[in-house]
């Protein structure tokens, strides 16, 4: 009778081992869930959270780049209207615009050794002139009182304009020339002898600057 019992506790005790021990395993999962869950969370929060107005934002979300700053204060080039040949490079003389130099002709040099005649443009724009015509040039031999003058076909280019200052308004006038000639230079004008080209106007661009200063 003893040893029926004692059989019998066997395996009550062996059913109340195993359900212990799923006990055990279901609370160490629930723990280990719990231990993950709140950094779970918290990184998702992270990632939906926006970010506040002030603060950095990541690279992702970066805010365009702005526009340029201004250019207030860069004078801006001239229109063609307002540029003008000066005659004898004199700023104080005349100022042509377009000009066909017809009659006794445009002088380009102060000393009326070089003059545009029978000009006709095809441009004129802010920054550039460009015309052909006939180039006429004093040999100033022996001087050039008495030297001869030679017609010459030229196609002539004005450029890099500068702005003079006067009571009147602001002008813009041509610094520069450049020439081709169709027809080459006779003897007279060739070596030693040949004009000017390209030619800056020096004295002009220093009067200029000081009527601006």
């Amino acid at each position: 009778m003893e040893i029926r019992r004692a059989l019998g506790a066997r395996p009550l005790a062996s059913w109340a081992s195993i359900t212990c021990v799923a006990v055990l395993l279901t609370a160490c999962n629930s723990s280990s869930s719990s231990a993950v869950s709140p950094a779970t969370s918290t990184a998702s929060t992270t990632a939906a959270t926006p970010v506040a107005a002030g603060s950095t934002a990541p690279a992702s979300s970066a805010a365009p780049l702005s526009a340029p700053a201004s250019t207030a204060g860069v004078t801006a080039s001239p229109a063609g209207a307002d540029t003008f040949l000066a005659a004898g490079q004199d700023l104080d003389g005349t100022l042509w615009h377009e000009p066909a130099c017809g009659g006794f002709g445009c002088a380009l040099s102060g000393d009326s050794t070089t003059f545009l005649a029978h000009m006709t443009w095809t441009t004129w724009s802010g920054t550039e002139a460009v015309g052909a015509g006939s180039y006429e040039i004093n040999d100033c031999h022996p001087d050039c009182a008495a030297g001869r003058v030679y017609p010459v076909a030229t196609v002539v280019t004005l450029s890099q304009p500068v702005k003079v200052c006067s009571a009147s308004g602001t002008r813009w006038v041509w610094s520069h020339a450049s020439f081709a000639f169709p027809d080459g230079l006779p003897q007279a004008l060739q070596g030693q002898n040949a004009p000017q080209n390209p030619w800056t106007f020096s004295a002009l661009i220093s009067a200029a600057q000081q009527s601006c200063s």
